[in-house]
């Protein structure tokens, strides 16, 4: 499958929209848009007076650009929950703009994302989507073990992980995103923001890891769109070549 990362400073659907006609004319089939790539992260007290349901305005408007285009689409917004909560969610889009899947964040990051939002609670949330079992986490998420491995364990071939990394914290994207990719044996698809936003400082390095610990294509510090392919025969060989799911012993560490 070929795929689109989308690293920007911008936020909003003229930018979504910009970006899935270059996907699209580029062959791609999914574009992933980094975390609150709807409406930017710095919101601030605006979190709740930008925060639609699921089925809001905005999806609306993202199911157009990607049935426009034929491609699937993954896209972070703020999401209206149950009595009155707000949460940090991503919604998958498939290329006939249809809803194929929405994700809550269950690891929130500091303290303006404790004030701002609720955690989700439902691991894992995935799609299938061109013979690929698609998950999706935000973030933080990812660097978490046990979330990846949550996700290897359900069958999740290719991870995609909308992002607003911070600086200093390049480590993230160029050591531990890597090893989730090979410990757990499949591909994550990393779309990061970049520059300044507000008091926040993004670090760029989008990517996509893959399977065997390699990053066949990643980003600096620049706005780009990066366009890879997902190697359906690449993890095949690679899940055979290291069995860590296989060869696990759940029985030694249980909680």
């Amino acid at each position: 499958m070929r795929i689109a990362l989308l690293q920007t400073r911008a936020a909003g659907l003229d930018t979504l929209e910009t970006a899935a006609e270059e996907a699209a004319a580029r062959g791609a089939r999914l574009l992933v848009t980094p975390e609150l790539s709807l409406t930017g992260y710095a919101l601030g007290d605006r979190v709740a007076e930008r925060a639609e349901p699921a089925d809001g305005p905005g999806a609306a408007e993202v199911s157009r650009i990607a049935k426009k285009n034929g491609l699937a689409l993954v896209y972070g917004y703020p999401e209206c929950g149950e009595r009155g909560a707000v949460h940090n969610a991503v919604q998958l889009i498939g290329p006939e703009g249809e809803a194929l899947a929405n994700y809550r964040k269950t690891h929130l990051y500091g303290a303006y994302e404790a004030e701002h939002y609720t955690p989700g609670h439902q691991l894992p949330v995935q799609a299938e989507l061109d013979g690929l079992r698609v998950g999706l986490l935000i973030c933080y998420d990812v660097e978490f073990p046990e979330a990846v491995r949550a996700h290897a364990l359900a069958g999740t071939d290719l991870l995609l992980v909308p992002t607003a990394l911070m600086r200093p914290y390049d480590a993230v994207a160029h050591t531990l995103v890597p090893a989730r990719a090979l410990e757990s044996q499949l591909y994550v698809a990393y779309a990061n923001r970049t520059g300044r936003e507000g008091e926040f400082d993004f670090a760029g390095l989008s990517g996509l890891a893959a399977p065997d610990g390699t990053v066949p294509v990643r980003a600096g510090r620049e706005e780009t769109l990066l366009v890879t392919d997902a190697d359906l025969a690449l993890l095949r060989a690679s899940r055979e070549r290291n069995p860590y799911l296989a060869d696990r012993r759940p029985e030694l560490y249980p909680a």
